[in-house]
């Protein structure tokens, strides 16, 4: 099984501790290469729904 890539676009830039690139806080950023499968699977997850709420959908990529 392949692993799950890390979201990061390069954007870098936070809105109330949330990455407007990625849609993580600084702290799932700093925990990223520690955490399990099903525990990146969930941060992604939060991390849409973030993006959604900052109306910054669209600057993750599509698979």
């Amino acid at each position: 099984m392949s692993s799950i890539k890390d979201p990061c676009i390069g954007v870098c830039k936070f809105c109330e501790d949330v990455c407007i690139g990625c849609g993580r806080t600084q702290r799932e950023i700093k925990a990223w290469k520690k955490l399990d499968k099903d525990e990146k699977r969930a941060v992604l997850a939060q991390a849409d729904l973030r993006l959604l709420t900052l109306d910054a959908t669209g600057r993750r990529k599509k698979k």
